[in-house]
């Protein structure tokens, strides 16, 4: 605002005191909503950019493991032939058919081949063997100079067969002696990773990349280049050095383009998983709030110099009054009609009697077919009920409400809309009350949460869950322990052994450890089945039962039935004197001297190691624990 002055013979130019109040409030009023705008800017972004961090970390981990597994089943079934071929030479005919059956039973795997020491086909899971050598390749001069008997994961190369880019996974065959006796591969057609990829919406200019962790490009979704050598990008170079999972800003070595990336490595395979989204499109929705908060700012800074201009012109007071008025209903005029949201007006019986013209966009509705008609037409009919409550909790000027619902639009099609009601009061009749509302479409907001809270849910499980017996895990047990001890006085505590569980993972080896788990975890989940109890595992071969409302003796039932059970699952364990696996179980039940939650769980560890001192394979209570050492001190002192 420019602030006139007076230039005098006989003094210097001053300005007024009016003025100088009205300049310093429309100064202080606008350093206020830059500030807010930019605080609420900077926030908001750094919000997004943490989000989007999370999805796309999360979008990264999930890519490598459907890599690593992808490949770790090619793997499993190419070291089984391998072993095979080592000591004997099936007939042609049925190899040959063994590994057409096991090549369709993979999706991934498009054919399997073996090579002779030559490079000539020996075996093949193509209809017919071809004929061609293959002694060129790479892979089958790797494995011909190197004795490494682990799967190779080779560069992209195209198929003399088909003309299409695969990636070539190759075992060395030894014969008996340790001698090379030929090449065993595996093809994974690049389109395998392009469908998969495709199906995950990150954006025109976004990018999946597949890359050996020497920096040899496997596959690069969407423009499908492979072979690209990478190890000389930053994150061959020092981040994998450092972290094998991140997150960064880089300019993409593909396209030029400033991209958020996100990047994970798996410790199976040499292999990385990355994914690029552009910092444009990162950053979409924020700009687009951004202007909207520009927009609302100059809106509030235009208002405060239109208030200042009206405190410096007072004299004028009324005519300005009726012009700003005038521009103020021609502007509401302009947004109702043009702002992507909806403005209705419904008289007392939720009849529409104003309705912008910006329906049409958002409803594909004109405005004329809809003044008259009931508002409720419009609504889904399980959401009547909804709207209906909503408005009837309007009960003066001041309150208004937001509803979220259903509606058809005018091809028949659903769709989620937000509005908000407010009464209203005509200027010219303060006895006739309408309802004003606000309507924005809000369909696809509305899947965007479904869909987040759904993801939500499941990673909300897997962080409470124990991975391999789906118990809940221990830091699920920690937070319900501190609960319940606080809600009940009667509380017991199970804790749980395998004995012997050591030498029956050196004997059997640990998959049959896992399976030899998760049975006995069936075994203890079902004891807590619809009851406020919790099962879990407290790590390793040691499991807990919190039983609340639960007395010793019954915990001490409890105890006992799980222990017969799981010797009822007749589990051979040949680390046992016993000859079959059992459990030991120590049981504590809180008292007046336990202190606290951890004491508790002290006393129910004391029981248990009493129990395996016993022998295992039984259950001890703390409290007899507690009565033979006063009665061991009575006899003493006696």
């Amino acid at each position: 605002m420019t602030v006139p002055t007076t230039l005098t013979s006989s003094s210097p130019s001053r300005l007024s005191a009016p003025s100088v109040i009205v300049t310093l409030f429309v100064l202080a009023m606008s350093a206020c909503v830059l500030g807010l705008v930019v605080w609420k800017a900077l926030d908001a972004r750094q919000a997004v950019l943490a989000q989007s961090e999370t999805d796309s970390r999360n979008l990264a981990h999930s890519l490598v493991e459907h890599a690593s597994r992808s490949i770790q089943a090619i793997d499993i079934a190419v070291s089984g032939m391998a072993d095979l071929l080592k000591y004997q030479n099936p007939q042609p005919d049925r190899f040959n058919t063994f590994l057409a059956n096991t090549a369709n039973a993979l999706p991934q795997l498009r054919e399997i081949g073996v090579f002779d020491t030559l490079g000539n086909w020996r075996y093949s899971s193509l209809p017919e063997t071809p004929t061609h050598n293959n002694s060129d390749r790479n892979y089958f001069t790797y494995h011909r100079d190197h004795t490494d008997s682990n799967i190779r994961i080779n560069a992209p190369i195209t198929s003399r067969l088909t003309g299409r880019t695969s990636i070539i996974l190759s075992k060395r065959i030894d014969g008996p002696d340790g001698t090379f006796k030929g090449v065993l591969t595996g093809a994974i057609d690049n389109q395998y990773f392009s469908d998969f990829y495709k199906t995950f919406q990150i954006g025109e200019s976004g990018g999946i990349s597949l890359i050996r962790s020497d920096g040899i490009l496997l596959i690069h979704w969407p423009s499908m280049e492979v072979g690209k050598d990478l190890s000389g990008t930053q994150l061959i170079q020092t981040r994998l050095k450092h972290s094998l999972a991140g997150f960064y800003k880089i300019d993409s070595p593909f396209d030029g383009i400033a991209k958020y990336f996100s990047y994970e490595q798996t410790t199976q395979y040499p292999l990385i998983v990355t994914v690029a989204i552009p910092e444009d499109q990162v950053l979409a929705i924020w700009k687009s709030n951004l202007l909207s908060d520009v927009i609302v700012a100059s809106v509030l800074l235009c208002t405060v110099i239109l208030l200042a201009a009206l405190l410096s012109t007072q004299f004028r007071f009324r005519l300005n009054m009726e012009h700003a008025l005038r521009e103020r209903e021609s502007h509401y005029r302009l947004l109702a009609d043009n702002i992507a949201d909806v403005i209705i007006l419904l008289d007392r019986f939720g009849n529409i009697v104003f309705v912008s013209h910006s329906v049409e966009l958002v409803l594909g509705h004109s405005p004329n077919e809809l003044l008259g008609r009931s508002c409720f037409e419009l609504v889904h009919p399980d959401d009547v009920e909804t709207v209906k409550a909503a408005s009837a909790q309007l009960t003066d000027l001041t309150a208004n409400r937001t509803v979220i619902f259903r509606t058809y639009r005018h091809d028949k099609s659903l769709a989620w809309v937000e509005v908000n009601f407010k009464l209203a009061m005509r200027a010219t009749d303060h006895e006739k009350v309408e309802i004003v509302g606000v309507l924005r479409d809000v369909t696809l907001r509305k899947r965007m949460q479904d869909e987040l809270t759904a993801l939500n849910s499941k990673l909300a499980e897997l962080a409470t869950t124990d991975g391999l017996t789906g118990l809940a895990n221990r830091r699920t047990l920690d937070g319900f322990m501190r609960r319940v001890y606080e809600q009940h006085e009667q509380l017991s505590v199970l804790l749980i052994d395998v004995d012997n569980f050591k030498g029956y993972n050196d004997s059997n080896g640990h998959q049959a450890g896992d399976e030899c788990l998760k049975r006995v975890a069936s075994v203890i989940a079902d004891a807590t089945i619809n009851t406020p109890a919790l099962s879990a595992r407290y790590g390793g071969e040691e499991f807990a039962i919190i039983l609340p409302d639960v007395s010793e003796a019954d915990a001490i039932t409890i105890a006992e039935a799980l222990r017969l059970r799981v010797r009822a699952l007749e589990i051979p364990n040949m680390a046992s004197t016993r000859g079959h696996l059992s459990i030991s179980v120590g049981v504590a039940s809180r008292n007046s001297l336990t202190s606290n939650e951890a004491v508790l769980v002290g006393e129910a560890d004391l029981a248990l190691y009493e129990a395996k001192r016993r022998g295992r394979d039984c259950v001890v209570a703390n409290s007899a624990l507690q009565r033979e050492y006063f009665s061991a001190g009575f006899s003493h002192n006696g």
